[in-house]
């Protein structure tokens, strides 16, 4: 049997905050299912806004022409069969670092009409915020762009694990939410649907 890859990325400038420790359950738990992981701290790379080029649509073997470190995470995202992604909410939504892979991965559609490289992919979004309301944080806006964002793209969210912390490695005082993030990576790793 051939191991899933599952591809997590860590949306915090802080290393060890509290959504890259969900992070860190969520990659114990998919390997634990036997699946090949690779996580990215995407604060730690090189990785600019698009351009707004379209290059990377005029034909099927296109991609981004920015030449930065989202040329390392394309193959893996096209290879994976899972994408799990880690953010803390600023400002009522993803951080900047998340905002910006994802417009990033519009690259991934390419020239070819029939979709996108992610489609039919497992999604699994991770999030922690400083008040304890979805609502009042600004959760719920975040939530609502990833569900629309990958419905377009035909990918399934098989969950979504998101908690309240406020200090750095607070979140590991919710053992319910920790416990929902291994979880999380288990069902990815091995393949199970929501």
């Amino acid at each position: 049997m051939v191991a899933r890859k599952v591809v997590i990325v860590k949306g915090s400038p802080r290393k060890n905050g509290n959504s890259a420790i969900l992070a860190g359950q969520a990659a114990a738990g998919a390997e634990s299912a036997g699946a090949q992981v690779d996580v990215f701290y995407l604060h730690g790379m090189d990785i600019r806004p698009c351009d707004a080029c379209d290059a990377c649509h005029a034909s099927v073997e296109d991609e981004c022409i920015i030449d930065d470190d989202m040329q390392i995470i394309y193959p893996k995202l096209r290879e994976a069969d899972a994408l799990v992604i880690a953010s803390p909410i600023y400002w009522f939504t993803v951080s900047a670092q998340t905002k910006i892979f994802m417009d990033r991965c519009y690259a991934l559609g390419g020239g070819d009409p029939s979709g996108y490289a992610l489609e039919g992919k497992q999604i699994g979004i991770l999030l922690t915020y400083g008040d304890t309301d979805p609502f009042n944080s600004g959760a719920v806006n975040a939530l609502r762009t990833f569900q629309d964002a990958y419905n377009y793209v035909g990918a399934e969210i098989v969950g979504m694990v998101y908690g309240s912390a406020d200090e750095a490695g607070e979140i590991r005082e919710n053992q319910s939410v920790m416990e929902e993030a291994f979880e999380l990576g288990v069902r990815i790793g091995s393949g199970v649907e929501s």
